[in-house]
């Protein structure tokens, strides 16, 4: 382990996810916060915002080219789709040898990135500084196809929910409590991001249904597959507990998960493997923390292997 402290910084650290990782920095022994860009925020202690942070540091309002002129080892951009760029190009100019760690979607389809989803990309990272953040859901759909990806005789089918913290803080109908009390919420039915996400990393197209629901936080991902030849359900098991229970933030259960027990924790839980009498179609169930598993605790994953530390370090064990 790199025991020398590398200054880290976080662009749109207002968001939902940012605060995340204020919490998961600030407990972490080799990253230093060296800065938090809000412009909403501007000027406020970040420690009268979250909670468990000590110290006077201040967000503050900074375009590209003062982010790149802070010159930390990582920056952490956790803006919304559409919006990393200009600070990607200003640090490649000013400070090419940071660490840059994505949470949108810009260079998830980006080939020179790497694609940070460990459990399954872990052995294809070599060396990069550029590092694209997988989606929430994106994920609990590749854990639950990868292990029977080799044997689908049609395109996995899965239905999501997911809680309203999914949908940000820039106010909507998807993040409004009072239109989702007692109501579950269908949007982007067809060719929602995760959807082509998971196709493109997967390599076999990927059928996506999401629904947002009244709670805060963690998804749920229900897989629908159809199979090439008929497996028990020992057999499905078996490809899962291998694929897995060497992973820390991968629990295999016999049961189907409940979103309600995955919400603050670390680690993703899939279970269920429901067959059908033929044996030809098995039906899954994988559920993580969005704002964790699905996307802050993913990134400190990715930062501690690129920084030299255990993947683990920092991130509280389940």
């Amino acid at each position: 382990m790199d025991t020398h402290s590398k200054s880290i910084g976080i662009v749109g650290a207002r968001g939902h996810t940012g605060v995340e990782m204020i919490r998961l920095i600030a407990a972490h022994p080799a990253l230093a916060l060296s800065f938090v860009s809000s412009r909403e925020l501007d000027g406020q202690r970040v420690g009268d915002h979250v909670d468990g942070f000590a110290g006077e540091l201040r967000y503050a309002s900074l375009d590209p080219a003062a982010v790149a002129a802070r010159a930390a080892d990582v920056v952490i951009l956790a803006l919304p789709n559409g919006k990393a760029a200009p600070y990607v190009e200003a640090i490649d100019a000013m400070k090419p040898d940071t660490l840059i760690l994505d949470l949108s979607a810009d260079y998830r389809f980006d080939k020179s990135w790497y694609y940070g989803l460990p459990e399954l990309t872990r052995e294809q990272w070599r060396g990069e500084k550029r590092i694209s953040n997988p989606g929430c859901y994106a994920t609990a759909m590749q854990f639950s196809i990868a292990p029977l990806k080799d044997l689908l005789a049609a395109p996995p089918v899965c239905f999501g929910v997911s809680g309203y913290s999914g949908a940000g803080t820039t106010p909507s109908d998807k993040n409004d409590p009072d239109k989702l009390r007692d109501n579950l919420m269908p949007y982007a039915l067809t060719g929602h991001m995760h959807e082509k996400e998971a196709s493109f990393r997967l390599g076999v197209p990927v059928e996506f249904m999401p629904h947002v629901a009244p709670h805060f936080r963690g998804l749920t991902v229900t897989t629908n597959l159809y199979l090439s030849r008929p497996l028990k359900r020992a057999d499905v098991l078996a490809r899962f507990h291998a694929a897995y229970d060497h992973e820390k933030l991968v629990t295999v259960l016999d049961e189907a998960p409940w979103v309600s027990r995955i919400a603050h924790r670390h680690h993703a839980e899939i279970g269920g493997f429901a067959l059908s009498a033929d044996g030809k179609r098995v039906v899954i169930v994988a559920t993580l923390d969005n704002l964790l598993k699905g996307a802050a605790t993913q990134a400190m994953q990715n930062i501690n292997r690129a920084i030299g530390c255990d993947e683990m370090t920092g991130i509280p064990r389940p």
